[in-house]
This record gives C-alpha cells, structure tokens and sequence, in this order.
C-alpha cells in the first residue's frame, strides 16, 4: 500500500510564511509539517509514498530526495499550477494500481491509521473518510421553536459537536476515474460524485489524533506547542 500526500498548494492563508516555503516545509517544532507526515505513515506500516507537488516544489524534493534518509521510498507527481485537492491527487494515478492512503499536506494525524484501513477493506469501500469529532461551544443562547414558532427551550450556550473532514482518506484506484484530467478539482466536488454514483463512501471517525495547520493562527499555536515539547 502506498500513501499520496497532497503538498502542492499556494498556501495562501498563510502568507507570508509560505512566500519561500510551500506549507508542507514550515517548521513544526524542529521538523518541517511534512517530515511529521512521513513519520507518522512510516509508523503504520506503510513505507511507499508518493508527493503530489508544484509550487516551490524543488524544496519538497531537495529535501526527502528518495526518501531512503527517512527509511521509506518517495516518488514525486508534478504538476506545473495548483489543481485543488482531488485535481492534484489525479496526477498521481500512474504510481497507483492497490488501495492509498491520501492525506492532505498541512495536518498533523497520530490516529490509529491502520484501524482506518481495516474498516475501509471490510466495508469495501471506495472512498472511507477520516472525521475528526469537533466540539465547540456556542457563544449564544439557543431557541428551539416549532413549526408554528411557539418556544420549547432555551439553551444557554451550548456545547455543540459535529464530525468535520480530517483530510485522510483511504481510497481504491478506480476513484482516479471521477477525477477529470488537468483541471482544478475539489475533494469536496469528488465526494459529492462518487456519492452521486452511489459508490459507497465510508466514514471513520476519530476523538482525537488531528491538528489542522491551515491559517496563521493554527500554524502558530501548532508550532509553539511542538517547540515545547522535550526532545526524543
């Protein structure tokens, strides 16, 4: 099994940090967020991978090379212009012939990866998942009414949840089919197709093991919290 990391993104929200290095290579504590990635899929047995790049991509491939210093082989998909999540993952169809990992390039997983593909191998799945479970707390008082608008309840800033996109997937090689060639593509728009198709698109969902790296602020909390942590 080998795994698709999606790392050829602008990085636009988080400008000016990525006007030199494309997100995947900011530092992460003392290691760039793709090195963490790489560890992370080595860690759950999977030691093939496959870099989806483009923008600023000699810095990815100058620094992972063949990936044998990381104990793992790394190929490279290239692109010549960002082509969104899914448009990006197609350029990588000609490293592809088994069930991949996909992930994106700017999170952080230290979930249970291999529970994940043996739950997408059950249902037969050819897409599964991975949603993290969000909780949030509303900072007003809910009303629940009904139909007719008479109130039932009042809720004082509740704690709400809701299961949102990890960016980790599990998939089977005939997804690259739903992915039109040299065009800018979504995920999203890829799930909704396939779900359209009625492709059976399986979900996992993890409490924990996620962190989200995609604005200036996540990014820094993120790196403080590494640049403490003690030396291994």
């Amino acid at each position: 099994m080998k795994a698709v990391i999606l790392a050829g993104g602008l990085g636009s929200r988080l400008m000016p940090y990525t006007k030199s290095l494309p997100k995947p290579m900011l530092p992460l504590g003392e290691k760039p967020i793709a090195e963490h990635l790489v560890g992370w899929t080595k860690k759950n047995g999977i030691k093939s991978i496959v870099f989806c790049v483009s923008y600023l991509r000699k810095t990815i491939e100058d620094y992972f090379e063949d990936g044998s210093r990381f104990g793992v082989d790394i190929e490279y998909a290239v692109s010549d212009r960002p082509l969104s999540t899914a448009g990006q993952l197609k350029t990588a169809q000609k490293f592809i012939n088994d069930s991949f990992v996909c992930m994106y390039g700017d999170s952080i997983y230290k979930f249970d990866l291999q529970k994940m593909i043996a739950l997408h191998q059950k249902k037969k799945a050819i897409v599964t998942m991975g949603l993290y479970e969000y909780k949030t707390k509303l900072p007003y008082g809910v009303i629940i009414t009904t139909k007719t608008g008479r109130v039932k309840k009042w809720s004082e800033k509740p704690d709400i949840k809701a299961n949102i996109n990890m960016g980790c997937y599990v998939m089977e090689p005939s997804i690259f089919d739903l992915i039109p060639r040299n065009r800018s593509y979504g995920m999203d728009d890829l799930m909704r197709k396939a779900i359209l198709r009625k492709n059976l698109v399986q979900s996992f969902v993890s409490k924990s093991g996620f962190m989200d790296i995609g604005n200036k602020k996540s990014y820094s909390d993120a790196n403080r919290d590494y640049l403490k942590k003690p030396k291994v």
